[in-house]
C-alpha cells in the first residue's frame, strides 16, 4: 500500500469520511452516512473507467525508430477524474481482469446486505496505482462493559496488477480513534478475490468466507476480556515496550535520546492519559497505550505517512506484536 494519499490538479485530496474528520485532516468530511455513488463521488473514486490498452516498446537506433509490440502485457490506464485525461497506471499480464472502484462498492454492499452497515471512508492512493474503501459494521465491541470498539469492513486493491482485491475485518477504539490490527487469529478476518474472474460471482463465497469474521470478532473480545481483567505493573509494560522497541548497548546518542522520549510518551499514556482512565493498570490498558503511541505520537515524516503506517507495515506490526505479548 501507499504512503500518500492521492492530490489532484484542483488541489483536493482524493479521499472522503462520513462525518468525522481522519486525524490526517485531509480529504471531503460529508454530514451524514453515504451511499455508495456519494462516496465515489466526494472521494473522486468515479468514473475512472480503468482499462487495459496494448503495450509496446519503442527501440531508438542508426536504422531508425522500430515499434515493438508485447504480446502477454498490457497496460492499465484510468480516465483523470478531474482532467478527464488518460493516465498510466501499471502493467499486467494477459489473464488480469480489470475492477472498477464502483464494483468495490458495491462488492462492500452486497456482502452486507440490509444490515445497516454503512460506507466510513474511500480515498486513492499512490495516484490512482491503489484505492480502499471502508464501511463501518453495525455491531460494536464492548470490552468488559467500558471500552467501546467500533468494527468495519475494509477493502483495498490495485489497479497495477501490485495487489489482488481484498476485505478485511479492523476494529477501531473509539476513544482515541486508533485503528488496530487483529492480532488474534488474524488470517480469518480477511478475503481475497483475485483480478482474474468476474467479482460480482464470487460474492457468495466471500460471504461464506466472511462469517469467519464474526467468529474472528468474538474471539478477539475474549482475549480483550481476559487482558481487561488482568493487572499490569509498570515494570511488566517497560519491559514489554523493550521488547517492542529494544536498544543496543552500543546505540547512538540520538537513538538512545529517541528510546528515552518513546518511554517517558509511552509512561504518560498508560499512567495519566485521559484516553486510557476506564481501563487504567490493566494488560488490556499497556496494549492500547502501544496502539495509542503508535497511531499518534510516533514521529512520522507527514499526516499521510501516519495514517496509512496505523494500518499497515511496521506501524501494524509493533501492534500485532504487543497484543501477542499483553496476551494473557
Amino acid at each position: 500500500m501507499a504512503h500518500e494519499l492521492e492530490k489532484l490538479a484542483n488541489g483536493q485530496t482524493a479521499f472522503a469520511s462520513a462525518r468525522l474528520t481522519a486525524w490526517h485532516q485531509l480529504g471531503t468530511v460529508a454530514d451524514d452516512c453515504m451511499t455508495a455513488e456519494e462516496i465515489m463521488s466526494k472521494a473522486w473514486l468515479g468514473g475512472w473507467e480503468v482499462r487495459k490498452i496494448p503495450l509496446q516498446g519503442i527501440e531508438v537506433n542508426d536504422k531508425g525508430v522500430t515499434k515493438i509490440d508485447c504480446p502477454d502485457k498490457w497496460m492499465t490506464v484510468r480516465t483523470n477524474p478531474h482532467s478527464g485525461e488518460t493516465e498510466y497506471l501499471g502493467i499486467v499480464g494477459d489473464d488480469y481482469a480489470t475492477v472498477q472502484n464502483e464494483q468495490v462498492a458495491e462488492m462492500l454492499n452486497l456482502l452486507v446486505d440490509a444490515s445497516g452497515a454503512h460506507f466510513e471512508t474511500a480515498g486513492s492512493m499512490r495516484k490512482g496505482k491503489s484505492v480502499f474503501v471502508t464501511m463501518k459494521l453495525p455491531k460494536a465491541m464492548e470490552i468488559a462493559g467500558v471500552d467501546r470498539i467500533d468494527l468495519y469492513l475494509a477493502a483495498t486493491t490495485s489497479h497495477d496488477g501490485t495487489a489482488s482485491l481484498r476485505v478485511d475485518a479492523t476494529p477501531v477504539r473509539i476513544v482515541c480513534a486508533n485503528t488496530q490490527r487483529m492480532a488474534y487469529a488474524r488470517s480469518e478476518g480477511s478475503y481475497i478475490f483475485r483480478h482474474t474472474s468476474n467479482i460480482t460471482s464470487k460474492i457468495s463465497e466471500a460471504r461464506q468466507a466472511l462469517r469467519l469474521v464474526w467468529k474472528h470478532f468474538d474471539a478477539f473480545e475474549r482475549e480483550a476480556e481476559k487482558m481487561i481483567n488482568e493487572a499490569l505493573t509498570m515494570g511488566e509494560f517497560e519491559k514489554v515496550v523493550a521488547q517492542l522497541w529494544p536498544t543496543e548497548d552500543d546505540a547512538s546518542d540520538v537513538a538512545k535520546n529517541n528510546a528515552k522520549q518513546r518511554s517517558a510518551t509511552l509512561r504518560f499514556l498508560i499512567r495519566d492519559a485521559d484516553t486510557q482512565k476506564a481501563i487504567k493498570g490493566t494488560r488490556w490498558a499497556g496494549y492500547q497505550a502501544i496502539t495509542e503511541y503508535v497511531d499518534h505520537y510516533a514521529k512520522a515524516s507527514t499526516d499521510a505517512v501516519r495514517a496509512r503506517r496505523a494500518v499497515t507495515g511496521q506501524g501494524a506490526d509493533l501492534k500485532a506484536r504487543a497484543f501477542e505479548l499483553l496476551a494473557v
